[in-house]
C-alpha cells in the first residue's frame, strides 16, 4: 500500500497523533506467527501479569482493554455500587472529554470540583465528599485523579499519598487516570509505583497509546478489595479483545525494558524545549507551569488561525485565546525549533 500521508509531517495537537514506536511494531510482528489461545489465555498475556507486578507490586492485577475511556469506565464501575458516586476535578478527562461515557455507559454520577491547576487536594475533595448516609444524595465513594492532569500539571507522591489517606479515612477509594502516568513518573524521576501503589491508590487506568503503542490501555487493580467483577465488566463493556496477544505484546515491549521511560523523557524534554523557545516571544504568554509534555500558551487569535494552517494543535479556551501544544515520544528538537521559528514569523507578520 502506498502511504497516504507525508510521514515527515509533525504536529502538536496530541501525543495520540504520533505513530507506533518501532520496538512495539517489532513486538507485534514477533507475536504474529502461528496460533495462540484467544481472549487473553495466550502466553503473552500470561507473561504480562508478572511485568505489571514488577512495576506496581505483588497484588497488582491487570486487564488490557482497547482504549482509555473504557479503562476509566470499567475501573470506576468495578469500584462502585449503583448508588455511589465519583469526586473528580472539574477539568478531569472523565468529565470533559469522554462523551458522557461514565454517565451514559457506566451509569456513574460525577461530583466535580473546580481547581486552579487541575489537581485535587483533601480540602477540595471535602467540597463534594459529604452527605454520607443521606438517602437523597448519591454517596461519594471514589476520588478520581489524573496524573498528569488535563492542565499538564504533575502530582507528587506526597500529594497523592495525602489524597489517598484522606479518602480512605472517609471510607472512600482512589482511582488514578494514568493515561500519561509514564510522563509524570519521568518528570519526577520516580518509579511508577511511587505515584500509585506506594501512595495508596486503589485502582489505576494505565495508558499505552500516548506513549508509543498502536492501541491498548489497562485496568490495573492495586488493592484487590477495592474492585470486583473486572473480568465480567470488561466483556460487558465490549473491551475483551479476542486476539489479546497483540495488545499484551505491546505492553511487554513498553514495560519489560525502559522503553516507557525513554519515550516519556523525550516527550517531556521536548515540552520544556518548546516552552523555552516561545516564552519570550512578543505576544506569547505561557500561563501555566510546564511540568511534563504539555505546553499551554495564549496567542493573538489571528496568529493562532495562521499557525493552525501550518501545524495542527487545539484551541483550549477560545474566550482567552489559550491553546495547547503536546509533544510526543517522536517529537524532535528540529520539530520544536521549526514550530518556534514559524510562530516567531507569524507574530512578526501580525
Amino acid at each position: 500500500m502506498t502511504a497516504l500521508h507525508d510521514p515527515s509531517l509533525k504536529g502538536f495537537a496530541s501525543d495520540n497523533y504520533a505513530g507506533v514506536h518501532p520496538e512495539i511494531l517489532q513486538a507485534i510482528a514477533e507475536a504474529n506467527g502461528g496460533h495462540q489461545i484467544s481472549y487473553g489465555d495466550d502466553v503473552y498475556t500470561e507473561a504480562l501479569a508478572e511485568v505489571f507486578r514488577r512495576h506496581f507490586g505483588e497484588t497488582a492485577q491487570a486487564w488490557p482493554v482497547f482504549n482509555g475511556t473504557a479503562a476509566n469506565v470499567v475501573s470506576l464501575r468495578s469500584m462502585l455500587a449503583p448508588w455511589e458516586a465519583v469526586v473528580c476535578a472539574e477539568t478531569a478527562h472523565i468529565h470533559t472529554d469522554e462523551g458522557g461515557a461514565p454517565e451514559v455507559a457506566g451509569g456513574i454520577k460525577l461530583f466535580t470540583v473546580p481547581t486552579p491547576d487541575g489537581k485535587l487536594t483533601p480540602e477540595l475533595i471535602d467540597r463534594q465528599a459529604w452527605g454520607f448516609g443521606d438517602v437523597h444524595r448519591a454517596q461519594p465513594r471514589v476520588v478520581s485523579i489524573s496524573n498528569t492532569t488535563e492542565l499538564g500539571t504533575v502530582y507528587t507522591p506526597e500529594e497523592i499519598a495525602a489524597i489517598c489517606s484522606h479518602a480512605h479515612e472517609l471510607g472512600m477509594l482512589v482511582h488514578l487516570d494514568g493515561s500519561r502516568l509514564t510522563n509524570a513518573a519521568a518528570a519526577l524521576d520516580v518509579p511508577m509505583r511511587a505515584l500509585t501503589t506506594d501512595a495508596g491508590v486503589d485502582v489505576l487506568s494505565f495508558g499505552g497509546t500516548k506513549i508509543g503503542m498502536l492501541y491498548g490501555e489497562a485496568v490495573v487493580v492495586l488493592n484487590p478489595r477495592a474492585a470486583r467483577g473486572v473480568d465480567y465488566l470488561r466483556k460487558t463493556f465490549m473491551q475483551l479483545s479476542s486476539k489479546m496477544r497483540f495488545v499484551s505484546a505491546q505492553f511487554l515491549a513498553l514495560l519489560s525494558d525502559d522503553l516507557w521511560l525513554r519515550n516519556a523523557r523525550q516527550a517531556n524534554a521536548m515540552g520544556r524545549r518548546l516552552a523555552e523557545a516561545v516564552r519570550d516571544l512578543p505576544g506569547v504568554e505561557v500561563p501555566r507551569p510546564v511540568e511534563a509534555n504539555a505546553v499551554f500558551a495564549i496567542l493573538p487569535p489571528d496568529v493562532t488561525e495562521r499557525m493552525q494552517k501550518r501545524f495542527r494543535f487545539y484551541t483550549w479556551n477560545p474566550a482567552t485565546g489559550e491553546v495547547r501544544w503536546m509533544c510526543a515520544f517522536d517529537t524532535t528538537e528540529a520539530d520544536v525549533d521549526a514550530f518556534a521559528a514559524a510562530l516567531a514569523e507569524e507574530l512578526g507578520a501580525s
